[in-house]
């Protein structure tokens, strides 16, 4: 019959990447994209098929279809193979489902990067994992091979390097080619020395730019040159060999089941989550991932919405015990909920254990601590004990986004939050670091700024202003900044009151002109900056006396 020759690709590609939306599936089971979509309407009529409505902060609303039991059944069928066999060799068992739902934002930008491959490649057969420390990998034509490694947002750095260097000492055949996704240019940037080590080609690009890039757009680098690259330039190097690696099979294989979500949210299981939420929930639980204790002007600030719109979104985000409100310091605060944390850490394959030992931000009776001492979290409860000092950083930031937006020429390209913003370097034979509050980037004009912050309170004596300049000291003594950020950055310090700044003016010269050390050092006060604003005449380097700008 004619529409089961149309059929047979359909099955068994859905069967190999679930949750595809019907262009992915078009370009995977080398259909037009007319027939797929006629495809998929006839066979959910025969119940072989369903669709999740989903959308993420980097992929636009789509229906994402999967296999019924009844498909699964179908398919069975069609190759000769049993139900059994199916859900043990595919990904299409409810531990499966359940899996992969959990991480429908990622498994979205993977299955786009599949889709633009399969656009210059003839098909090929791709491979999903459970732990293993790739996410995926494919067979190419002439038994090329391509392993993909996603870091997520949430994911710290030690979690990926490890998983990096498990990759790099396994005895397992390995992809001939790795292609890595970051979050941010500064993470990818950190990731280059670490990935140099694996034994085969790599190739990284920022995950929002493969998420809307297509075969021939230049978004992917190597560890080492500086130019960019195609995807079909970077397949087009690899050489065929290698081998994909194998998971132990699920002890249990049960069939899939069937995914409804209730309109209103109630219930709704934790692996569900990433189909209920919207773009706009999904983009606040980011930003407090990065800057818990936020009120909600901070979040209007990180988030470019207005106050109503923030405060609706917390609400509901709050009703489904992923956000938790409370007052802390006198102002009421937002922060992630043991729910929230449990949802990003299994989005970007990092330890929920580890997330809630460090995050965790809610007593022993579920709601927001009101008090730095009863806050759980190791990470943060430092935030919430200096809370002054947290809203400092907030309102800089906040700051600088709303004044970057006013001005023509000025866009602000990214902020990081402080346990994202550490360097580490070495300087004499020993491990350094340099531990800013916040980290950002500006482009002004053609000029790309990378900066640190130092929102500083208790350095207020010589001796101690001395010791808190010493590690930028070591770390701008080498070229380890410009190979960390393609930059210079600037070190931007701002202390309380007008008295402390120039006196940190002074001692930053002098330490300057003992260590030979040329740091490019921006120091103001905030009675300043609320006046000018960060990017107005309100600092003043070591060697100018006259306030400026230092985004020039």
């Amino acid at each position: 019959m004619k529409f089961r020759e149309q059929e047979i690709p359909v099955l068994p590609t859905l069967a190999a990447m679930p949750f595809l939306d019907w262009l992915e599936l078009a370009a995977l089971s080398c259909l037009a994209e007319a027939t797929a979509y006629r495809v998929l309407r006839r066979l959910k009529a025969q119940g072989l098929v369903r669709f999740l409505r989903h959308a993420s902060p980097l992929t636009a609303a789509t229906r994402r279809w999967h296999l019924t039991s009844p498909g699964l059944e179908r398919l069975a069928e069609v190759e000769g193979r049993s139900v059994e066999y199916l859900l043990r060799t595919r990904p299409v068992s409810a531990h499966w489902q359940r899996l992969l739902l959990a991480r429908l934002d990622a498994v979205a930008v993977i299955h786009r990067l599949a889709s633009a491959i399969a656009s210059v490649e003839e098909p090929f057969r791709f491979r999903w994992y459970r732990a293993h420390s790739l996410d995926a990998a494919m067979t190419l034509d002439g038994g090329r091979t391509v392993g993909v490694i996603r870091q997520g947002a949430f994911a710290d750095r030690t979690a990926f390097a490890d998983r990096v260097n498990w990759l790099v000492g396994s005895r397992q055949d390995l992809p001939r080619g790795l292609l890595a996704l970051f979050p941010d240019e500064m993470r990818l940037r950190q990731a280059r020395r670490l990935l140099a080590r694996y034994p085969s080609p790599v190739y990284l690009a920022l995950e929002r730019d493969v998420a809307h890039a297509v075969a021939d757009d230049a978004v992917w680098r190597t560890p080492s040159a500086p130019g960019l690259l195609s995807l079909e330039e970077a397949l087009a190097n690899l050489r065929p060999g290698g081998g994909l690696p194998v998971e132990q099979p699920l002890a249990r294989a049960a069939l899939p089941e069937t995914v409804s979500i209730d309109e209103t949210g109630e219930n709704v299981p934790n692996h569900l989550l990433p189909v209920l939420l919207k773009p706009a929930d999904k983009r606040l639980l980011d930003c407090l991932a990065d800057w818990p204790w936020a009120t909600v002007a901070d979040l209007c600030a990180f988030l470019d919405l207005s106050n109503s719109r923030v405060w609706r979104i917390a609400a509901r985000l709050e009703d489904l015990g992923l956000v938790a409100r409370g007052v802390l310091g006198g102002k009421r605060r937002l922060a992630l909920g043991e729910r929230g944390l449990t949802l990003l850490a299994r989005r970007d394959r990092a330890s929920v254990s580890t997330a809630l030992r460090r995050w965790s931000v809610q007593d022993d009776d579920g709601e927001l601590a009101s008090h730095w001492r009863d806050v759980p979290g190791a990470r943060s409860r430092p935030l919430a004990r200096a809370v002054e000092h947290t809203d400092g950083v907030h309102r800089f930031l906040g700051a600088l986004l709303r004044q970057a937006k006013e001005t023509r020429g000025c866009q602000v390209l990214q902020v990081s939050p402080p346990h994202h913003s550490t360097r580490y370097f070495r300087h004499r034979g020993n491990l350094r670091s340099v531990h800013p509050d916040a980290f950002g980037v500006v482009r002004a004009g053609d000029k790309t700024l990378p900066f640190f912050l130092e929102w500083e309170r208790r350095a207020v004596h010589p001796s101690t202003m001395a010791a808190r300049l010493a590690p930028y000291l070591r770390y701008y003594s080498s070229n380890k900044p410009r190979d960390d950020h393609g930059h210079w950055p600037l070190v931007l310090v701002v202390f309380d009151d007008f008295l402390a700044e120039g006196n940190f003016l002074g001692v930053a010269r002098r330490e300057m002109e003992r260590a030979g050390v040329d740091v490019p050092l921006w120091i103001s006060h905030t009675g300043l900056l609320v006046k000018v604003g960060p990017l107005g005449k309100a600092w003043r380097n070591p060697p100018q006396v006259e306030y400026g700008c230092a985004f020039e």
